[in-house]
Order: C-alpha cells, then structure tokens, then sequence
C-alpha cells in the first residue's frame, strides 16, 4: 500500500485524539470526575496510536526522491513485498486485532470513567463520606498515638494505686501486727503487776499477820517478865539496905521494860551500833577501855570488831544478862561504887554515851573526877549526851525518858572537865535536827543552826597529868 494514501488519515485521527484529549484536559485538569478520581487513559491512547502507525506502515516503502534509480529500488521493494505478503499476512492480522483489543479496552474504560461520575453526580453523600474516611484516615495514626499513650498513663496510674493499695495493706497490717502486738504486751504487763499487786497484798497480809502475833506474843512475854521483875524487886527491897553515903542510883519508874524502851526510843541495837562506830578512831590503840552505863553492849561490840580490849558496867540485870550472852565483859555495879575500887592510872580511855542526862546534877563533877583519877595520862574521856542548844531535843526526845534529870550544855560541860584536870577539849554536834524534823529546813540557815543544830553533842577530853 502507498504511504502518500494512508498518511493523510492518519494524521486526520491523530489531530481528533489530540483534540478530545485536551477537551478532557480542558473538563478535568486533575484527572478527576466529581471529586472522584479516575484513571488516566492517555498511556494506553499514545500506546495505540504507535501500534496503529505500525500496522499501517506493513507493506510500504520508505518514500525516495523521484528519480530512475528510485523507481528501479522503489519497484524491487514492492515486489519484496508482495512476495513476502503471504508470510507476513498472519502477523498483520494479529496486529489488527491487538490493536482492536486496545481500542476495546479504551471504550470500556471510557465507559467506566463515565459510569464512575455518573454515580459521583447521583450519590452526593459518597463524597462527604469518602472526606470523612479521608479525615478519619489522616487523623487515625494521630489517635492511635494519643489513645496509646493515654492508655500507657492509665495503666501507669493502675500500676501505682495497685502498688500503693499493697503499701497501703502492708502499712495496715504492720499497724495492727504492731497494735495486737502492744495489747498483749499491755495485758501481760497488767497481769503481771496485778498478780505483784496480789502477791504483795497476800506477803503484806502475811506479814502484818505475823507481826501481830509477834506483837502478842512479845506483849505476854514482858508482862510476864514484868511481873517476873517486880516480884524480883520487892523481894530485894525487903532484903537489901540502902547506904546513905552511896549516891543514888539512876531513877525511874519500876516494873519497866528498859530493853524495850530503848528499842523504840533510841533505836535498835544495828541503828546504834552503826552511830557510835565514829568514835573507834578516838581508841584506837588504847590498852583498857571502860564504857560506864553499856545498856545492851553495843559500842563494846565496835572495840572488839576494832581489836581494843574494853569492859563495861551497867545498873541493868537485863543488859548485863544480855550483854553477857553476847561474850562480853560486862558487870552489874554503880559507877560511883565501881570507879573508886579501880587503880590510878588503870585505864586508858572512859566512854559514857547517853547516861550523864541521867544522874543527878550535883553528882556529874564527881564522875568526871572519878574519871580523871583513873584515867592515865593522856587518856581519854567521851561523853554524849542530848544538846540543850537544839531546842527541837525539848519537843521530841528528851522528856521522852522519865529518868532524865536535867540537860547539860556544852559550856557547861567543859567548865567541869577543865576543872578536873582535862585539856585539849572538843565538842562535836552530832545528829542534825533536819534530818529526823523536816520540817526545819524551811527555817533560815544562820537560824536553824543556832537553834535548832545537832539534837546530840560529844565531848572528848584528854587527861594532861
């Protein structure tokens, strides 16, 4: 086939498709249909078109300029051609039908494009859904996001009440572990002293139940040894004379239980034995000691503990009795009968506690004499005796004892041992009224020691020739 022929209609169909297509254009620049977008055919167009100049170029020669030599070449390639149109005539036919199938496929997908807007234009509402989805689409990932980490911080904040309920629990159970804990502690505390409580009122019971029986029993005992001692003594008035040069001898009431008179008013034995135990130093060393009026022995007791020989002398069965069941050297005798019988210079030290109260005034510079006549030289002399300075021995102690005469000041008491002979004279306060009255300590100090000082006071005294 010529190509002179063919060429014009093609170029003619070429210039239509090229006219459509830029009407499409023109309608649809973004190759969309009523916001739906639709496929772009113009690929598969251009596609087309180059297979249909392929196919219309089979047979054909290339054009030449005119001339003898072009006819004689143009002459050959027609017969070429014609020759070999039995061999190629299959393939021209396969190409004419691909090319139909392209050009059916171009009107199917027209009619797809066209079938796709016209239900764009008819159903509206697609399109506001299709921008929902859009937007849900868009906005899914930045919700899937927010949605994770609210879901995250949820899950923190169930993980932390969870942990601080159980730190919640464990606090609680800790405190009542610790409560239950401290209620039985309390319980037992209070059953225990509930049961100390018991057990000292039961001791205490007991033992108030024995102290009166022993009460009863030391009461039938000294009335007893009562009757036993006024029976004693009436057969020894009937019996014994009275000397009228021997000065008297202590006075008292009869038919009294002086053992236990001293007990109550001047203190167990342990009590005084505890409070002359000051005055060891003051013999330390002494070769023979007398004690003039021992009541129950117990300065004796301290020189024997200190390693000093001494002895005593007591107007007192009883204490003479009781001292001598307690080892000591203890006699039953006057002191202004006993004192004159002993050697000059015999003795190296004299100790009278709480018995000059007792004698009667006029006889106490005969017993500081008597004293000073046996005592050796450089021996000494120990008085005590209550101190009439402390006017709270007046209101306590010493009119507590019936057989106590008069007071003897201290003053008065180194005026008579200078006058016998003694020297180096001191007078030592003992027992301090504040202690036993406490009442006094709420008296002005200078006060309370002028007046109401030690309820005691002891003199020691030495022998100078």
């Amino acid at each position: 086939m010529p190509g002179d022929n063919h060429d014009p209609k093609l170029a003619e169909l070429t210039a239509i498709l090229n006219e459509v297509r830029d009407r499409v254009r023109a309608r649809h620049p973004s190759g969309e249909a009523a916001s739906i977008p639709l496929p772009d055919l113009m690929p598969i167009v251009r596609a087309r078109d180059a297979a249909e100049s392929k196919v219309a170029a089979i047979g054909t020669v290339n054009p030449r300029p005119p001339g003898f030599v072009n006819s004689i070449v143009q002459g050959v390639k027609k017969s070429v051609a014609r020759a070999l149109d039995w061999h190629v005539r299959e393939q021209v036919e396969f190409n004419h039908a691909a090319v139909s199938c392209v050009q059916a496929v171009l009107g199917a997908l027209e009619d797809a494009n066209r079938a796709l807007a016209a239900v764009a234009t008819r159903f509206p509402p697609l399109e506001q859904e299709g921008a929902e989805m859009r937007d849900l689409r868009v906005h899914w990932d930045q919700w899937r996001r927010d949605w994770e980490q609210k879901l995250s911080a949820n899950e923190v904040q169930f993980l932390r009440s969870v942990a601080d309920l159980q730190v919640a629990f464990q606090h609680r159970a800790t405190l009542m572990e610790s409560n239950y804990r401290d209620l039985v502690r309390s319980q037992h505390e209070s059953f225990t002293l509930a049961l100390e409580r018991a057990s000292e009122d039961i001791q205490k019971r007991f033992w108030g139940n024995m102290e009166r029986i022993r009460a009863d029993y030391e009461k039938l005992i000294h009335l007893e040894l009562r009757v036993i001692r006024q029976r004693a003594a009436a057969q020894a008035a009937e019996k014994a004379a009275v000397s009228p040069a021997t000065p008297p001898a202590v006075p008292g009431p009869p038919g009294v239980d002086w053992l236990r008179f001293a007990d109550r008013f001047r203190g167990n034995e342990e009590f005084v034995r505890e409070k002359q135990r000051s005055y060891l130093e003051k013999f330390r060393g002494a070769r023979e000691v007398l004690e003039l009026g021992c009541g129950r022995g117990e300065f004796l007791e301290v020189l024997r503990e200190g390693g000093v020989n001494a002895r005593g002398i007591d107007l007192s069965d009883e204490c003479v009795a009781l001292c001598s069941s307690k080892g000591l050297s203890v006699e039953r005798a006057d002191l202004f009968e006993y004192l004159p019988d002993l050697p000059p210079g015999g003795l190296s030290g004299v100790f009278c506690a709480q018995v000059v109260e007792h004698l009667p005034p006029e006889h106490l510079p005969e017993m500081i004499r008597l004293a000073h006549d046996k005592l050796e030289r450089g021996g000494r002399l120990v008085i005590e005796t209550p101190n009439p300075e402390c006017l709270a021995i007046f209101a306590t102690h010493f009119f507590v004892d019936p057989t106590h005469t008069r007071p003897i000041p201290p003053a008065l008491m180194v005026f008579y041992l200078e006058e016998a002979g003694f020297g180096l004279i001191e007078v030592e306060r003992l027992s301090p009224a504040v202690e036993s009255m406490p009442a006094v300590a709420s008296l002005p100090a200078d006060f309370r020691e002028t007046f109401f000082g030690g309820l005691d006071y002891a003199v020691v005294a030495r022998k100078l020739t």
